[in-house]
């Protein structure tokens, strides 16, 4: 593979570094170790070729994936003769490169939702023009790129103008319009489809793409080219499938917005039409593992669209190893190399039991020895499927442990992750009245809540005023003092409507808890100013297009919404709004890229609240290499440098770890140490103050790429999905017939980490250097 497809000498260098001797799979690929490397990775590649192709042509993607590949280009430009730039060079193939002048590239952009104003600082023009061609030094003449309101329509109108609702209709291609306004829709259809037709041939007039640059989606997509697109298709107006409105409803504000707007983009032969197209997916995070697998070891195929890469002799897969970890080279490495451990038996036998469909009891020796990974295993006997079982067995005992006299710490990134995650275990554990639990948010949250859930609350908020629903506005000292009392109240009335099923006056609780918070972000002395600064909040919001970045203080409030949604959901346990915590760490500022956790402003608050709590056990999420949302790798490095820190003045060896993960990514059985059986009432507990609480999200504004619907659904799924793995293996009799009435009630399983700090701290070392070393 690697003789056939010579690599440059960056490659060369990061495969050395890499460990990788076999590359078996379609299209090549290098690993790295994270995120941020690659980024070096893809910005060293970039400046090789950039430097030998002055006056190239390249295409750069958009949104968080390329965060790094953007800070290294820069960092890389502006250091080439540093000591630390030189030795970055000389240690990546660049040593003998010289400084290359970006200036002559011409930029194709790769895509665009439509319509959307090119102004609006979420649309990819924006992101374009800020990072690359103003922040590379880019021509913006020379520049090929999408402006919505550039693109011709009938009679020289504009889009809001023909399609006053933003939706395009795309049937009018092949229908009779049936009104005036259609005709010009449909005109403008056709124009819109001749401009795609002149944008592809501008480019390939060029001779097509040199360096192209992309993500993959999780179905698949490359650009906007979604699974089923047509290997042969070119620059387009499209529809969308429902896992990339779900990626992109972040970027427009919800999936309301994404679900009924359009894009156009760049076609899967227009990446491929120049032979000589350097053409790079990036990937990562064991979440993209599975298509990226797909992508690299199935022939062409336009049900996996990255597969067209295989037409290039320069086509790569650049990934962490996380996102490689499902690729036969990497699962023939990781049992062929290195010390036996149970654990790779664990995998292997469990594996096997998948592949074959075959409970754990009805695996023969003769099965064992024919499977590939499972005839490696040490000792090989009768016996091995036995201790695997023992083995899982064990776990489930470790989570049936009636925990005793602990102080809990549970945290995580975002409001509903350490619910999503642990409800199950973590109600076992309120259970104990000697167990004292804490519960922490690290980050405000505010970006999941959407214009449209503000306003309609707020203008409830005004009907109650004008109603006077809302008393606590009359004492005399509310707006001075009585504003920050009886939150405790306020969480205990909301949940007692809760229970009566009365749903108006749930809303009324919301909205008491708003009134507080607008006192709090916009010093409100009086009745008349609350109602102004009401009717102020409500203006701007309805002036700001979907996806626009707030205001500090209206973030600040969409925070304190999700803050007291937390607080709803402990309560259902008796936990008081003093023992939930919300840090609202600093990096987290709804921009495009988050800042790098910083050790003061974001590290020592962590410290703090573990000094003020004095946890014996910490839960947090572990994903790994940013598998989730950016904000959970950003967390984790926060929160591994805190324990360190702590750990410097406090002995932590007493100290549990517990590393979740929720719907995101989930743990295979073989990485889990402790295994919680879920009955249909902890999943009915979770569904129910998941869905009485988290009143911004019930809607799933902005779900997960698996479901199109409340993101409590999907972790049902995954725990569901977990218990049929281990059924697999243990046989459905172990369950129904168990003498544990917990676990015969179990119909799903929570798998998690226990880890000791040591444990801990090395899991996050990668991300530990990533936060010191980066930059």
């Amino acid at each position: 593979m690697l003789s056939k497809y010579p690599l440059s000498e960056v490659e060369k260098s990061f495969l050395q570094e890499s460990g990788v001797e076999k590359i078996s799979t379609l299209i090549p690929y290098l690993t790295v170790d994270n995120f941020p490397k690659l980024g070096l990775l893809t910005a060293c590649r970039f400046l090789e070729w950039a430097a030998a192709n002055p006056q190239g042509v390249i295409s750069l993607p958009t949104g968080k994936t390329p965060e790094f590949f953007i800070k290294w280009t820069q960092y890389l430009l502006e250091n080439w003769d540093s000591k630390k730039g030189k030795d970055i060079r000389e240690k990546y193939g660049l040593g003998a490169t010289k400084k290359p002048v970006l200036k002559d590239l011409t930029f194709v952009q790769i895509d665009e939702f439509y319509p959307i104003s090119s102004s609006q600082h979420n649309s990819f023009y924006d992101y374009v023009n800020k990072f690359y061609i103003q922040g590379f030094g880019l021509s913006k003449e020379k520049a090929i790129l999408i402006n919505s309101d550039e693109i011709p329509l009938a009679n020289g109108l504009s889009y809001k103008e023909v399609f006053p609702d933003l939706k395009v209709d795309l049937s009018l291609r092949f229908r009779d319009p049936q009104n005036e306004l259609e005709k010009i829709q449909q005109e403008s259809i056709y124009k819109i489809d001749q401009w795609c037709g002149q944008y592809e041939q501008r480019i390939r007039d060029l001779g097509g793409i040199g360096f192209f640059l992309g993500g993959i989606g999780p179905d698949g997509h490359i650009a906007f080219n979604t699974r089923g697109s047509h290997i042969y298709s070119v620059t387009r107006l499209t529809e969308t499938n429902f896992e990339t409105q779900a990626v992109a409803a972040g970027d427009l504000g919800g999936i309301e917005v994404s679900a009924n707007r359009l894009v156009i983009t760049i076609g899967l032969d227009t990446i491929v039409y120049n032979p000589e197209a350097v053409a790079i997916i990036i990937a990562a995070g064991e979440a993209k593992a599975g298509i990226v697998r797909d992508s690299l070891e199935t022939p062409m195929n336009n049900v996996f669209p990255a597969t067209v890469l295989q037409k290039l002799k320069n086509g790569r897969f650049y990934l962490t190893k996380g996102a490689a970890v499902k690729l036969t080279d990497s699962l023939d490495s990781y049992y062929q190399k290195g010390e036996w451990t149970f654990e790779k038996t664990e995998r292997a036998v469990i594996e096997l039991c998948k592949k074959l469909n075959k409970y754990g009891h009805r695996l023969k020796l003769s099965d064992l020895k024919a499977d590939k990974y499972c005839k490696l295993i040490p000792d090989l006997s009768e016996e091995t499927v036995s201790l695997v079982m023992k083995s899982i067995e064990d776990k489930l005992a470790k989570g049936l442990e009636q925990e005793k006299d602990q102080r809990l710490l549970h945290t995580g990134p975002h409001h509903d992750d350490i619910s999503l995650g642990i409800l199950p275990h973590i109600t076992n554990q309120l259970h104990e009245p000697s167990n004292e639990a804490h519960f922490s948010v690290l980050t405000s949250g505010f970006t999941a809540v959407t214009n449209t859930f503000v306003i309609d609350t707020l203008q409830h908020t005004k009907k109650l005023l004008d109603d006077n629903k809302i008393q606590m506005v009359n004492y005399e000292d509310f707006f001075e003092v009585g504003y920050s009392l009886k939150t405790d109240k306020d969480v205990y009335h909301f949940l007692t409507n809760v229970a009566s099923e009365n749903a108006e006056a749930r809303k009324r609780g919301l909205c008491h808890r708003v009134v507080r918070a607008l006192v709090i972000i916009y010093e409100v002395k009086n009745k008349t100013q609350l109602r102004e600064t009401i009717n102020d909040v409500i203006s701007i919001l309805r002036k700001s297009y979907d996806g626009e970045k707030n205001p500090s203080k209206i973030q600040k409030l969409k925070g304190m919404i999700r803050e007291f949604e937390e607080e709803l959901v402990w309560a259902h346990f008796g936990v008081q709004v003093k023992n939930v915590h919300h840090l609202r760490l600093g990096f987290y500022t709804g921009d495009i890229f988050t800042e790098q956790p910083d050790k003061t402003r974001d590290v020592e608050p962590i410290v703090e609240l573990f000094r003020k709590v004095n946890p014996t056990k910490i839960s947090l999420t572990l994903d790994p290499e940013g598998s989730g949302p950016d904000t959970h790798y950003k967390v984790l490095q926060a929160t591994a440098a805190a324990v360190k820190k702590w750990g410097e003045e406090k002995d932590l060896s007493d100290l549990r770890i517990i590393g979740y993960r929720n719907v995101w990514f989930k743990f295979e059985p073989h990485e889990a140490n402790v295994i919680v059986p879920v009955s249909l009432g902890d999943m009915s507990v979770m569904e129910d103050s998941f869905t009485n609480c988290y009143l911004s999200q019930v809607n799933a504004s902005f779900p997960s790429y698996s479901h199109n619907g409340k993101f409590s659904t999907v972790a049902k799924r995954t725990w569901v999905g977990q218990l049929n793995d281990i059924q697999l293996l243990l046989g459905k009799n172990y369950f129904y017939l168990h003498e544990r009435a917990k676990v015969r009630a179990s119909h799903g399983l929570i798998f998690f980490r226990d880890m000791n700090v040591e444990e801990f701290l090395a899991t996050a070392r990668e991300l530990e250097k990533s936060i010191e070393g980066m930059l």
